[in-house]
């Protein structure tokens, strides 16, 4: 797919910045990371503004409530918005990256009208229940039970590393429907929900990380009732729902993150030369291996992001590549930060540590590196499945 910009391409880039050199400035104080209503408060009124001025869902369907853009303009977007320092996803993220545009692609049309708007607008935020005590990434050994009682599913069961639930409205839930029999693949029998977080049933407590976040919690699901028409496609069929899921978590969500990293990496070069580590030829020649390293993966985020366009909007196997490849230069780039800080590198107020201790996240968020070598072993290399 061709990804050079036409010459309308050129003059959405220039308004994009114009607007975002008048609105940035306007913009309050970030809340500290641990006050999560004040974090859900500054997310959506980012989202707000994007969504008044038109780039709110720039990528997404028309039919879905987004503008129906091409790659170029959506990977423009991306370049522009961090270059300018504009507000990440934050709460939002699991709303916009992979929850909303998994129900774009696979919910029915009332459920699209229902969840998209809001989603868009900023108005509601979602959080992810798939990881669970002893299953972790392997989703399929899920042990959530979930009973058909009329017109609703009966809910019991634990989630933990619950995205954003704290401040979600709505939780993209993974369920047993089927129990999981002698002869029947234990990914059989999986269901997709959409569960509304005040419903009566649902406890949330939050997880510390090592980096002092409370970004993950745990969930505790006590006979919650979920409606049967919060289903997204056909009960026992969420293995293939949830791999629409994990294609836009793993191909799309973390493109803009890229541009943020090869944003750092310069701060990160002008910092060594200033405080003279620049002098030690191992932090210039990691500093040099990281810079092909992310523009690489910028080039392998075009392939991608022109690929789904090109296949009907949802990634494809390359997410696994780009996954894997970028959780790991992420880790090594607050490495080297690290070289860069010498002993600030122990203080937790220097910037940068705490993205280090966040780094270590990323291998195991969306599927750890071991489930992303299986992929691309199995499905591109088509190597045999091991036992």
């Amino acid at each position: 797919m061709d990804l050079t910009p036409t010459e309308e391409e050129r003059e959405f880039r220039a308004r994009l910045r114009e607007w975002l050199a008048k609105v940035l400035p306007e913009l309050p104080a970030k809340p500290s990371p641990d006050d999560w209503p004040g974090r859900r408060a500054y997310d959506a009124g980012w989202q707000r503004r994007l969504y008044d001025a038109g780039y709110a869902g720039l990528h997404w369907p028309v039919d879905a409530g987004g503008q129906g853009a091409g790659p170029t303009r959506h990977l423009i977007f991306l370049e522009e918005t961090e270059r300018a320092g504009a507000p990440y996803v934050g709460a939002n993220f699991v709303g916009l990256l992979h929850a909303g545009p998994t129900i774009a692609a696979e919910g029915t049309a009332a459920q699209r009208a229902r969840w998209l708007p809001p989603v868009l607008r900023g108005d509601e935020v979602w959080c992810q229940g798939f990881s669970e005590p002893g299953a972790g990434s392997d989703l399929a050994a899920l042990r959530t039970r979930a009973v058909r009682d009329g017109d609703e599913y009966v809910v019991t069961g634990s989630k933990i590393w619950t995205s954003h639930a704290e401040v979600a409205d709505w939780c993209e839930l993974l369920v047993r429907t089927t129990p999981v029999g002698p002869d029947t693949p234990k990914h059989r029998g999986i269901t997709w929900l959409a569960m509304p977080m005040d419903a009566p049933g649902v406890t949330v407590r939050p997880l510390r990380t090592l980096a002092g976040s409370t970004e993950f919690a745990e969930m505790f699901l006590d006979e919650v009732r979920v409606p049967v028409g919060n289903r997204v496609g056909a009960e026992d069929d969420g293995w293939r729902v949830t791999m629409v899921t994990l294609s836009f978590e793993r191909g799309t969500a973390f493109v803009g993150e890229v541009v943020a990293c090869r944003r750092t990496l310069g701060d990160l070069a002008r910092t060594a030369k200033a405080n003279g580590r620049w002098d030690d030829p191992v932090v210039r020649r990691a500093l040099g291996r990281l810079h092909g390293e992310f523009g690489a993966l910028w080039r392998l985020t075009q392939w991608n992001v022109g690929e789904s366009e090109r296949s009907g909007g949802v990634p494809g196997i390359g997410g696994s590549v780009f996954k894997l490849a970028y959780s790991h230069a992420r880790q090594e780039l607050y490495d080297v930060a690290a070289q860069v800080l010498g002993a600030g590198s122990l203080v937790l107020d220097e910037e940068w540590v705490l993205d280090r201790l966040s780094s270590l996240s990323y291998t195991i968020a969306a599927g750890t590196s071991q489930i992303q070598r299986n992929i691309v072993a199995e499905r591109i290399l088509g190597l045999p499945k091991g036992r």
